[in-house]
């Protein structure tokens, strides 16, 4: 199977076409880019190990800091030897992909308590896995006294040559597992009100990103996939919450959090079914939801799961605007078996027939270690991994 280069060499061109050529290299060098990884990266012994000490109280924060940036340099490295342009620092400051950075906002707190059967059961192809998510409860007034990651973000950005990317959960997280009931009545008798302050919060942490001079953020939302399975959707109706008004919801509330953010900073957002171990929590295909996620929320690009028929088709993409890109999550973190690259390319070509080519792009379905803990692969696995995604990417779009 042969692809076209996206940006090839032309021997005589017209003016339109010498503009089109110009606009698609620019584009080239915008994220998302054609090769990508999601965010969290397996952490290496050393790291496991600090932070185990730290937690027992024999190691200062201070220590697990340097032993935090020793290891980042290392894995900041690997991946642009790889060739992979959107780096990250494999979020190996967080215990929780999600937990770490929700809990240091003012009025939020985290619990770890018993939810529906349906968020509780994660599914593997080895043995399921029962768990309690993490839910967030909100106790008072919100507040954002403190830039969360911004710090972190200026150490990636001093270590890294490429294009650092910033990954932060999405605010819909605080809202989705236990709706009114997890919000204070005292502080917010209005919801209204509960969003609005939430959006703010958000924005300052932004606006303290830009200014740290971060121009790609990821939004991860896990709760646009789960609204795609009728077991979440039916949780969704015993909290009180209307399934089908939900996604309009967020997609609002996701607008008002990145509405001040400047030109230059493109924003994503990340959708996927459970990353646990290598287990999932929920299935079903984007057509709950693809409407209002491609079409009303105002992201530059989207990372979609479909690495299993549990994620559907691709017949959802049709609804996909021009001028946005999507990145498809075809090679999966949950194991350590590679794809074939030629399987790759003719689901890249199954999916060019909903939406263009130069609008593509290839990357794992998930992060490798969306908990301290990771999947059930090994380091080299997950580097052959990022190895076959850009390769993959070279062979179809010559980026």
């Amino acid at each position: 199977m042969s692809f076209p280069y996206i940006v090839s060499g032309i021997a005589t061109q017209t003016a339109d076409e010498q503009m089109e050529r110009e606009r698609l290299m620019a584009e080239e060098k915008k994220p998302p880019f054609r090769a990508n990884h999601v965010g969290s990266l397996l952490r290496p012994p050393e790291l496991l190990q600090a932070r185990e000490k730290h937690q027992k109280g024999e190691l200062g924060a201070a220590q697990l800091r340097e032993v935090e940036d020793r290891c980042i340099r290392a894995v900041v490295k690997m991946q642009e030897e790889i060739g992979i342009q959107g780096v990250t620092d494999g979020e190996f400051r967080r215990n929780l992909w999600h937990a770490d950075f929700l809990s240091r906002f003012e009025g939020i707190e985290v619990v770890e308590g018993l939810l529906p059967e349906s968020a509780r059961h994660f599914q593997n192809p080895d043995a399921d896995v029962e768990r309690s998510p993490t839910r967030f409860v909100v106790t008072g007034k919100l507040g954002h006294p403190r830039g969360i990651e911004t710090d972190n973000f200026k150490f990636l950005a001093l270590v890294t040559k490429n294009t650092p990317k910033q990954c932060i959960p999405s605010p819909s997280l605080v809202h989705f597992r236990t709706g009114r009931a997890g919000v204070d009545k005292a502080a917010y008798p209005d919801m209204e009100e509960f969003f609005a302050d939430l959006a703010r919060v958000y924005r300052e942490e932004i606006a303290g990103l830009a200014a740290a001079g971060c121009t790609y953020l990821q939004i991860d939302d896990v709760n646009f996939a789960y609204l795609c399975d009728p077991k979440m959707r039916e949780g969704a109706r015993k909290i009180g919450e209307d399934p089908d008004k939900l996604p309009l919801l967020y997609a609002n509330l996701i607008n008002k959090c990145i509405k001040d953010r400047p030109e230059n900073m493109m924003v994503c957002t990340h959708l996927c079914r459970g990353n646990f171990r290598s287990s999932w929590v929920a299935e079903g295909g984007y057509d709950p939801v693809a409407e209002v996620l491609f079409n009303a929320l105002e992201v530059d690009g989207y990372f979609l799961e479909f690495d299993t028929p549990r994620a559907g088709n691709f017949a959802p993409l049709r609804y996909l605007p021009k001028g946005k890109k999507l990145i498809l999550g075809l090679v999966t973190s949950k194991s350590g078996a590679l794809e074939n690259p030629a399987d790759l390319e003719r689901r890249i070509d199954e999916a060019g027939r909903f939406v263009p080519l130069d609008q593509l792009g290839i990357s794992p379905q998930c992060g490798f270690s969306s908990t301290v803990l990771g999947n059930k692969l090994t380091i080299d696995e997950q580097i052959a991994k990022l190895k076959l995604v850009v390769q993959v990417a070279r062979e179809v779009w010559g980026a």
